[in-house]
């Protein structure tokens, strides 16, 4: 758009400057020399500006029909997806068959999925009856699962008969895990025992694991002996392992012990890798001397290897010696 403007500007000014000068000359031909000069530049300005137009009008014919093609491939892509931006009347013949079955196929999928934009009156016969069919069996396994979109007026004597076994069974699982909208007066007697068991095997297995909701009241004698020695183990577990949840004061002297030397060797470790939990504190002079000696050894390795960390003013003299002369750092 912007060449055709440019372009068409140009020639407007070139023909107007010609028509100007040319006027100018046949009236100021015998006045004076710079009237002759017009005479001889003008018409060169005037064929100038013709080739130039000729030469450019190809070009402007490119741009326009571009951009008619992508005005059109716009719209013919409005219409397929129904937006308000769509002109049938700018369609072809082939066009419109073509928006005409998107649009279909778009509608069907609406009613299949059941979507409220669904318009069944655009349906064809074989159409309808296959969402019939698919609708009513979406139906009957909404009511099965106890989604909230089931509607049991709609199920057959059958369906509704297998309908309410499914309802009750899923009542009494969700009674003994307790989830979900357990109605515990629609649970016969018998059910009402399996559910009272099942809630209290739940209850002890959730103490016992330290997990859920438990109940030590609801406990049984053995169940709570059961449940202590869990617990004990778990924060002995907890303590030796340095994670979270430990009571060091629950610990046995042989507990406490072990729990110790864990912790002694984990700050080890830390401090040979040179973790944040390092306590140099905690080091006896043994396990102090081991790492001093660690790192020196990992000192002069770098330091003679030109690899790592060197800090040669931790060498000894013969160590200082043996590194090689493009190893050693200046001195700081």
């Amino acid at each position: 758009m912007k060449t055709r403007t440019k372009s068409k500007s140009i020639c407007e000014l070139e023909m107007i400057c010609a028509d100007r000068d040319r006027v100018s000359v046949s009236v100021s031909l015998s006045n004076s020399r710079t009237a002759a000069r017009k005479m001889r530049i003008c018409p060169r300005r005037y064929i100038g500006a013709q080739i130039a137009c000729i030469a450019l009008w190809p070009v402007l014919l490119i741009a326009q029909s571009a951009d008619r093609a992508s005005n059109l491939a716009r719209n013919v892509s409005a219409c397929k997806n129904s937006w308000a931006s769509c002109d049938r009347s700018k369609l072809t013949q082939t066009e419109s068959a073509e928006v005409a079955v998107t649009s279909h196929q778009r509608e069907v999928s609406n009613c299949r999925n059941n979507f409220n934009s669904c318009d069944h009156s655009k349906l064809t016969g074989p159409e309808a009856a296959a969402w019939a069919v698919a609708d009513h069996q979406r139906n009957v396994s909404d009511c099965n699962e106890g989604i909230a979109t089931c509607n049991p007026s709609r199920l057959t004597p059958s369906e509704a008969r297998a309908w309410s076994v499914a309802a009750k069974q899923r009542n009494v699982a969700e009674c003994k895990e307790g989830t979900g909208s357990c109605n515990h007066a629609k649970l016969t007697p018998a059910e009402a025992a399996e559910v009272a068991v099942a809630r209290r095997q739940s209850n002890f297995s959730d103490c016992k694991d330290g997990i859920g909701l438990c109940d030590h009241s609801k406990l049984t004698s053995s169940e709570t002996n059961e449940v202590t020695a869990a617990e004990h183990k778990r924060n002995a577990q907890n303590c030796e392992n340095g994670w979270d949840e430990c009571d060091h004061s629950k610990l046995t002297p042989s507990e406490a012990g072990q729990t110790s030397a864990a912790e002694r060797q984990r700050n080890i470790s830390a401090c040979k890798s040179g973790q944040q939990g390092c306590d140099y504190a905690k080091l006896d002079p043994s396990e102090a001397k081991m790492l001093a000696d660690a790192e020196h050894k990992r000192n002069y390795t770098a330091c003679l290897n030109g690899y790592g960390h060197c800090d040669p003013s931790r060498l000894t003299a013969e160590e200082g010696k043996a590194i090689p002369a493009g190893h050693k750092l200046p001195p700081r």
